[in-house]
Order: C-alpha cells, then structure tokens, then sequence
C-alpha cells in the first residue's frame, strides 16, 4: 500500500476517487449516509481552496482504499466553527480533522493509527495545539445499527482524544432510503498535543 499526503490545489486531481470513496464507506453504519459523488466532489473543494489543508490518500496498487482530512479551524466551513465560537474557544489554536475513510477490507491494518499521526504531525507543523474532530450521535436502539458494533470511541480515548458533550453541532444529510436531508447531531472530540 501507498500513503501520500495531497494538500491544498493537488488534492483536486484525486478529488472523484475521493468522493466515490466517501460516498462507499459512508453507506455504512452509523452514518447511511445516501450521497452522491457529484455532492462529494463538490464538498471537497473547501480542502482544494485552502493551501493549508492536506489529504492523506491510502493506494493498494492503483486504488483508492482510504483517505483522511485535515484542514485548519480557521479555514473550515462556517458550520464547524460555530460551536468553538459559541465555546468561547480560538479558532486560531485548533485543526479540524475533517473524515477518515477507509474500505472494510483494510481496516485493523494500522491506517486508522497513521491516518491520527499525520494529521497530528500537521497540526504540529502550523503550531496548531488542538485537534479537534466530531462524530454523528446515533440512538442505541436505532433499527439499522449492526448487531455487535463496537463504536471508535475506545479507539479515539486511547489516541489521547476526550469527548466533550458540551461542543455539539447538526449537519444534514439523506439516509439510506430518505428522500430529503434530515440533521444529525454530531460530537466533537478534543485533543491538546504536546509539542
């Protein structure tokens, strides 16, 4: 497999491989997420526009099996910037990892890990302090969630994130089977790095 990390303008040479990307792993649960490439494409663009963005893309030969986001606060769209307003926090001190996706078949493998390393490693190089990214909310009793699941949360506790109930927004999307976007509740999980 191959890791490259893309940013600002270079990423839009990978940007349809990304967004049919997004939309396959993003089918699954807990996001259902029912999207279109021609959407993804057009959400991309923000991490295109911003020289400060950067997109780790994961290849297995020529194939796009993953890829993770990270852009500064500052630069993030009006709607993830919002709650650290209302929080009273600087948006100056805070990177924002945008959606780590990555294909079934290549999950367990260590790229979840790496995915956190190198967006860490940029927030670093732009003296950005804080990490920060946020999860959808589902129901636990919610009729599609897979029997057995087990949530990132330990995952993300264990890299050194906290969840912070307080530092909340919606985002709008169509599920699975929905004709119209309805809004999700969404967490944020926090990090201060050491430098």
């Amino acid at each position: 497999m191959q890791i490259e990390s893309l940013h600002g303008a270079d990423i839009a040479r990978e940007r349809d491989a990304l967004a049919a990307l997004r939309c396959t792993v993003f089918r699954e649960w807990p996001y259902l997420y029912d999207g279109s490439p021609e959407y993804e494409a057009k959400y991309l663009q923000v991490y295109v526009d911003c020289p400060r963005a950067m997109c780790v893309l994961v290849r297995d030969g020529g194939r796009c099996i993953g890829a993770s986001t990270v852009i500064p606060l500052a630069d993030a769209p009006a709607d993830m910037q919002q709650p650290f307003i209302d929080a009273g926090h600087d948006l100056s001190r805070i990177d924002y990892f945008g959606e780590s996706v990555l294909l079934n078949d290549y999950r367990g493998r260590g790229l979840g890990v790496k995915f956190f390393e190198l967006r860490e490693a940029h927030a670093r190089a732009l003296n950005l302090p804080v990490c920060a990214f946020c999860a959808v909310q589902r129901p636990d009793d919610h009729p599609l969630r897979p029997a057995g699941y087990v949530p990132n949360d330990g995952f993300w506790q264990r890299r050194g994130y906290r969840k912070v109930p307080a530092l909340q927004t919606t985002l709008s999307w169509p599920d699975i089977g929905d004709v119209e976007s309805t809004r999700k509740p969404m967490t944020y999980w926090l990090r201060e790095l050491k430098q």
